[in-house]
């Protein structure tokens, strides 16, 4: 039996780290807000069905994202958390789709994701049975500081890099596994940073497909001018960054 993929956003915070008005994934960026790039990326794959969207209750800024896709995008309210959010629309999107349906669940502040990410997450992991996520391998040396003379930091120790990978979203998973991982996390108490960390809590071993580090997350104002340049040469390049 086919399964539907659909896509959740997690899209309740208010991002304090950039200042300004407004949460940071309604900020500005080549003339529409950064939300309307992240759903228009989702909602161009063939295999996506729709999304759902979790939003801070009195989110006075969504109303006027478009996004451009003939397909259905539903409003879940989020919560305090990241997995409040996601959570939310799970809870949502179960109205409409099926416990083993998959869902891609993608930050809201990504909007650079690459048509050939997006394919290769599909591909590669629309039929894991632990989900899977985008993920690049871990490149430049790490160091573990520690409080050093005059209060700041110090090298503790060089960190072997070997096997470490940075998570990157979407990361994509059946629908009934993800709410199952996600309910127990909560009632556990557990602070999960990721949703592929509640499945390895709860038994998973999800697949790591390669990323791209231009799919970057906006968090500090100089993100959204690399963002801007993203976008341009992934235009430049063929829709949704294909062949770039």
């Amino acid at each position: 039996m086919s399964v539907a993929f659909w896509a959740v956003i997690p899209a309740a915070g208010v991002g304090r780290r950039m200042g300004g008005g407004c949460p940071k994934q309604y900020l500005e960026l080549l003339g529409r807000p950064v939300i309307a790039w992240t759903l228009e990326r989702l909602l161009a794959h063939p295999r996506v069905s729709g999304a759902v969207v979790a939003l801070a209750p009195e989110d006075p800024y969504w109303g006027g994202v478009e996004h451009g896709a003939q397909k259905p995008v539903y409003r879940a309210d989020g919560g305090a958390e990241r997995s409040d959010s996601v959570l939310a629309a799970l809870r949502r999107l179960a109205r409409v789709a099926g416990a083993e349906d998959r869902v891609l669940v993608h930050d809201a502040v990504r909007p650079c994701l690459g048509a050939a990410e997006l394919d290769r997450l599909l591909a590669e992991g629309g039929e894991a049975a632990d989900g899977a996520l985008l993920a690049t391998p871990v490149r430049d040396t790490l160091k573990r500081g520690e409080a050093g003379q005059g209060g700041g930091p110090a090298v503790a120790a060089t960190v072997d890099r070997s096997g470490l990978w940075q998570a990157q979203t979407p990361q994509l998973f059946p629908l009934g596994q993800l709410t199952a991982a996600l309910e127990e996390a909560l009632e556990s108490g557990a602070a999960v940073t990721d949703e592929a960390q509640a499945v390895e809590r709860h038994g998973g071993r999800p697949r790591l497909v390669s990323g791209d580090p231009a799919n970057l997350k906006i968090t500090q104002p100089a993100d959204l001018a690399l963002a801007a340049a993203i976008l341009r040469a992934q235009s430049a390049a063929g829709p949704q960054g294909e062949g770039a």
